[in-house]
């Protein structure tokens, strides 16, 4: 266990603590009042201000679209390459370079291999892992969903190209399921327990103290179950790598030989996560129009996301050394969102030497998806304010920057605080200032009449808007791109809704992306912790014989 507290606070907090927690809220309503005061004193100072607020976003948003090109250039090329074929090329390594070092291909990533290559072939035996010592360890975290939902994800991890035989996979879930979810995890250890090293069932159970109902309490119970599957067969931890998966969560082919290959090449690799881009796409035909635009736009984020490993952080499925995580207790039992809080974790557990490197290939999901229009709209937003409570970080992150006991670099540590904090103060009130801000000056200040900008603050807001239009238009193509095939019982006409949803973005940004920060910021704000992990529904859509879709 850790010799630094790692763990969140429970109950009531320090004054400290709790400004830090009232911090991202105040400044994020701010940002809208500070207009309108403004535009009240002097409409030439509200319009400066928006002005400053809509250029910054241009900004922002040529770097978002130059950053989506290149990550989905980056994410193609990468599902192209033989991982497991590099893999057993590292087991090799000189006699390797040597037939590869003189090849034609020029590519980054093929030179990036080559040197590789060289390295390990020069180093002392033993001083890089051989691949055949490497195992994978998968936990398939579940409380209710159904095996129509949980057969796909253990298939696809089935059907990786990384030999099975060292792969052990536990499916963890919650006693709070109750005999449904019981049952259902005894079906999948029928169905493919010959498909795995080892298939483990783990039970968390209910009511443990110190625990918000979450994922990271049943996966951190799994983890301890996994360290002693592996010591008692004299595996070492160090030679394990463990991957958590949703319970729709679908990897690429070649990703775990993929990370396994990234494993072996860095030294630092204890001091490392591994991050494959999230892509909501399972069911991103079936999904309503509304959640089609988030979802499609939570996987740019994440395809841009990995085009800025100094920023990456941990999200949704991502994998870890065995050693490492069982060195700082595993995740967090005190946070919903466990996930980008295993960042922090890290990061302060290693004294600032720890970074989360991207793996460019895809683990697909699910998009949020009911039983009804109206409640697949409700369990959108249910996810997203749960995914915008990572601003509880900031009070974690501030405190520990800020202590006279701190254990990182100071201004390292500040820069991503202030990052943190910018995320989330971004997540809130730009769309709703964008949006909107452009007839404030004009509408609060009679004098505003005889202010040529405020006068013609709303025209160079729709001009700059109709320049963000090219982002926009970006976007679609590439939506269109990474769409899976149209299942054969939607008609073409389906395909043409996919560009005409985009017209709902500024709509989705509102109602969904900034009210479900402010939802989330103002409850930690005032106190009323969330903690209980509401599970995303995932319905499932299946066709009849007579076509039907139900």
């Amino acid at each position: 266990m850790p010799a630094i507290d790692l763990e969140l606070p429970l109950g009531k907090r320090k004054p400290s603590y709790r400004f830090f927690e009232v911090l991202p809220a105040l400044l994020s309503y701010g940002a809208v009042i500070l207009l309108i005061v403004l535009s009240v004193i002097n409409p030439v100072l509200g319009s400066a201000y928006m002005l400053l607020i809509i250029i910054t976003t241009l900004v922002k948003a040529a770097g978002i679209a130059y950053r989506t090109i290149g990550g989905n250039h980056v994410m193609k090329r990468a599902e192209r390459i033989d991982w497991k074929n590099r893999l057993n090329q590292l087991s090799s390594p000189g006699e390797w370079h040597e037939k590869l070092k003189n090849d034609g291909e020029k590519s980054y990533a093929f030179a990036e291999h080559v040197s590789n290559l060289r390295r390990l072939s020069s180093a002392e035996p033993g001083f890089f892992p051989d691949s055949s010592e490497v195992w994978h360890a998968v936990i398939i975290a579940t409380y209710n969903e159904s095996l129509d939902t949980l057969k796909p994800t253990v298939e696809s991890v089935r059907d990786t190209t990384f030999d099975k035989t060292r792969m052990v996979l536990v499916i963890a879930y919650e006693e709070r399921g109750g005999e449904e979810i019981e049952y259902n995890a005894r079906c999948l250890k029928n169905l493919y327990k010959n498909d795995f090293a080892e298939l483990i069932l783990v039970k968390h159970p209910d009511g443990l103290k110190n625990e918000v109902v979450g994922k990271g309490a049943n996966i951190t119970y799994a983890g301890e179950e996994l360290y002693k599957f592996f010591i008692q067969r004299g595996i070492k931890p160090s030679d394990v790598i463990v991957t958590t998966l949703d319970s729709d969560n679908r990897p690429h082919k070649s990703y775990f030989d993929y990370v396994t290959y990234e494993y072996i090449v860095h030294e630092n690799r204890k001091h490392l996560a591994y991050q494959p881009v999230s892509l909501f796409t399972n069911n991103i035909w079936d999904a309503p129009a509304p959640i089609r635009v988030i979802a499609t736009g939570n996987s740019f984020w994440n395809i841009i996301s990995s085009m800025r490993p100094h920023s990456l952080r941990n999200f949704a499925s991502h994998s870890q050394s065995l050693d490492a995580l069982r060195e700082m207790g595993f995740w967090s039992k005190r946070t919903i969102v466990e996930d980008g809080h295993q960042y922090w974790r890290s990061y302060f557990y290693f004294e600032g030497d720890y970074a989360v490197l991207p793996i460019h290939v895809p683990v697909c999901q699910d998009a949020v998806l009911s039983y009804s229009f109206w409640k697949t709209l409700k369990a959108q937003f249910i996810q997203l304010r749960r995914w915008d409570y990572g601003a509880s970080d900031v009070a974690y992150v501030a405190t520990k920057i800020f202590s006279k006991n701190r254990n990182v670099p100071f201004f390292n540590g500040l820069a991503k605080l202030v990052r943190l904090i910018d995320s989330h103060i971004t997540l809130a009130s730009i769309a709703l200032i964008v949006a909107f801000g452009g007839w404030v000056p004009l509408v609060l200040n009679p004098t505003s009449n005889r202010s040529l900008i405020a006068h013609q603050l709303p025209a160079i807001v729709s001009n700059i808007q109709m320049v963000a239009m090219v982002g926009l238009f970006i976007t679609i193509i590439l939506s269109i791109q990474t769409l899976p095939p149209r299942p054969a019982h939607y008609k073409r006409t389906k395909t043409l809704m996919m560009v005409l949803q985009w017209i709902l973005m500024p709509i989705t940004s509102i109602l969904y992306s900034s009210a479900a920060a402010f939802y989330s910021q103002t409850r930690l704000a005032l106190g009323l912790y969330m903690e209980k992990f509401d599970v995303t529904d995932k319905a499932t859509k299946k066709v009849s014989s007579d076509g039907d879709i139900n």
